[in-house]
């Protein structure tokens, strides 16, 4: 399958790619990291009045989508530049409330949150009891909403922050709340939200791995040893074209599952764990391509690209580890045969 984005969404990411270069993003993920949430919100604003989270909530709830491939796209560019805050949980959670509304033909649960979140007014986090105890960036999102078996809650809180391999990624167990809806139609709607997190994550991790293998070409390129240019050894060009066949096979699966979950495709949850686990796995090879070939700089907390090197493994594990999405492409590859 060729895979062609349209001008449009094209225009869209370089519109988005240039509004984050000129933001300051590096400035805004160290704040976040220690706790200052200002700078990324200012940021988040941006992001709003660009239309990003519009893309997640349906047009009834003033929003501009579900539009998975346009937000895949938005999502790479922000994995890119490296915005901090529960980005992909707050898409999540447009997912459910909106699947959940479709579904149900009732008075929509959460219908002024997704508006809301449509406009920027606010943020939210997800957790699922599934996908494990914490919420990200409980103490900084709007609104955590939690989903245990069919029961949907808001919390009333969380519990102490949680120490996480990337200092931005600020984890905490929220509290139990009030019960927002219950039934076969949150279960459904929370397996939706977890595929649109996974696919967002993916393509983070795509956007992150990028921008890992950029920073690292231009570093081999500057440095020398023995009067010569480090890039121009043979062992650090096969170790930099490996990561970049990673990162180019990967894209097309992250895409496919966007259109995937686009047509609402029975095999989008297939679709979605493999552009997971590839995806997740390119960006952690590119991580630590430019680890090794930054030399003991790669360990130092002042150079910028360690912001990203650290957000490779976290990006690879969340919402779906390497070997839950591959059992799940396992699973879905022999229930097929057996068929």
């Amino acid at each position: 399958m060729r895979f062609l984005l349209d001008p449009e969404t094209r225009d869209f990411a370089r519109s988005l790619d240039g509004m984050l270069g000129a933001a300051g993003t590096e400035g805004a993920v160290r704040a976040w990291a220690a706790g200052d949430h200002g700078p990324g919100r200012a940021l988040w604003a941006r992001l709003s009045d660009s239309g990003v989270f519009g893309l997640a909530v349906p047009e009834r709830y003033q929003g501009l989508g579900p539009l998975p491939v346009e937000l895949t796209v938005a999502f790479e560019v922000l994995g890119r530049h490296a915005v901090p805050g529960p980005v992909v949980e707050t898409v999540a959670a447009a997912a459910l409330l909106g699947r959940h509304a479709e579904a149900s033909g009732a008075d929509p649960v959460g219908g002024g949150l997704l508006a809301e979140i449509a406009s920027g007014k606010r943020s939210a986090s997800l957790q699922l009891a599934a996908q494990g105890p914490y919420a990200l960036d409980a103490d900084a999102a709007d609104a955590v909403l939690v989903v245990e078996g069919d029961t949907l809650r808001i919390a009333a809180g969380w519990g102490p922050v949680q120490p996480s391999a990337d200092p931005a990624r600020r984890l905490a167990a929220p509290q139990v709340g009030t019960v927002l809806a219950q039934g076969p139609e949150v279960t459904a709607a929370a397996a939706h939200a977890a595929d649109v997190a996974a696919l967002m994550t993916a393509a983070q991790a795509l956007g992150v791995g990028r921008k890992l293998l950029a920073g690292t070409v231009e570093h081999v390129k500057q440095r020398a040893q023995f009067g010569v240019q480090v890039g121009s050894f043979q062992a650090v060009k096969h170790r930099l074209a490996d990561t970049l066949l990673g990162l180019e096979f990967a894209a097309p699966l992250v895409h496919a599952a966007a259109l995937a979950l686009a047509g609402c495709s029975p095999d989008a949850g297939r679709e979605v764990a493999a552009a997971k686990v590839a995806a997740g796995e390119a960006a952690y090879r590119a991580s630590r391509t430019a680890l090794q070939l930054h030399g003991a700089l790669g360990y130092t907390d002042e150079l910028g690209l360690s912001l990203w090197i650290r957000k490779a493994r976290p990006l690879r594990d969340a919402w779906g580890t390497p070997a839950a999405c591959r059992a799940r492409v396992l699973s879905a590859a022999g229930t097929e045969a057996t068929a």
